[in-house]
């Protein structure tokens, strides 16, 4: 596996030929993102060495390297899930590659289902914090020790200063934000009444099935994360809406302008 991510790193690196200041992660929906960056160069995944492919709707499955805001990004549109059949291994195969490309900081979007009252359809929250309940974990098996520890600290495993330059960005432009506990679930179910009021019992305020063994590993190598979530869909045991995946790519479609201006202004506000 060391062998298939240094590979795929020095195949990126050799063509975009530059250390990337973010790399950036469009979830289900998220994808209009990649229009605002000034692209260099657009790799297909298929034309990486060793890298998976995407097969669910709303994610394009290219990595596009180019200016965000003044600052070199690189922008995977279209993630990997657990629930397509995939290992986690191969989930967060990306996130080792950009380690060994030298990347530190690592912006998240999702899709989630909101079981915090307070919030309602098209509401963003930035994530601060976690609850993993997916089946297997990212860093199960023989540790690395050139990529990072057996035992990670996952005390802050969302950045503060991230989360507060992305808040103070949403506040100048009068964007409604939450913050909140991401669970991350396997799927690709969506979740039944009885499981979103499991969710919000535990201290979740939105679940989803992506994110965190990203967050897992990126924190294994050293990395400031950023997470943030669009809520597509309301649950719980009081609440009987039905949703599909297509109310979820609408409902992120309508959130998109707002997530653009946050994720843009913390781009070019934040600076390790």
């Amino acid at each position: 596996m060391l062998r298939r991510i240094k590979e795929t790193a020095n195949f990126i690196k050799n063509i975009i030929k530059e250390t990337p200041d973010f790399a950036i992660v469009l979830g289900s929906g998220l994808g209009k993102l990649k229009d605002e960056v000034e692209a260099i160069h657009s790799l297909d995944y298929t034309e990486i060495p060793h890298f998976p492919q995407t097969t669910v709707t709303g994610h394009s499955g290219k990595l596009i390297f180019g200016t965000l805001e003044g600052k070199k990004v690189l922008m995977m549109s279209g993630r990997f899930h657990y629930y397509e059949g995939y290992d986690m291994e191969t989930v967060v195969f990306p996130f080792r590659v950009f380690h060994l490309m030298g990347i530190k900081n690592l912006i998240l979007s999702n899709a989630a289902g909101g079981v915090n009252p307070a919030f309602n359809v098209a509401d963003t929250m930035i994530i601060n914090d976690h609850i993993n309940m997916m089946p297997e974990h990212p860093l199960r098996g023989k540790n690395m020790d050139e990529l990072g520890p057996r035992f990670v600290d996952m005390s802050e495993p969302y950045n503060k200063k991230m989360i507060a330059v992305a808040t103070n960005v949403a506040k100048d432009l009068g964007i409604k934000v939450h913050q909140g506990c991401y669970v991350a679930l396997q799927g690709p179910t969506f979740e039944t009444p009885a499981e979103y009021g499991m969710i919000r019992a535990i201290g979740g305020d939105a679940v989803g099935m992506s994110t965190v063994p990203e967050v897992i590993v990126a924190k294994h190598q050293g990395m400031n994360c950023f997470g943030i979530s669009i809520i597509t869909d309301l649950g719980g045991p009081d609440i009987a809406l039905t949703v599909s995946h297509e109310e979820v790519l609408q409902a992120a479609d309508r959130a998109m302008p707002n997530v653009i201006k946050i994720v843009k202004g913390l781009v070019k506000n934040y600076n390790e």
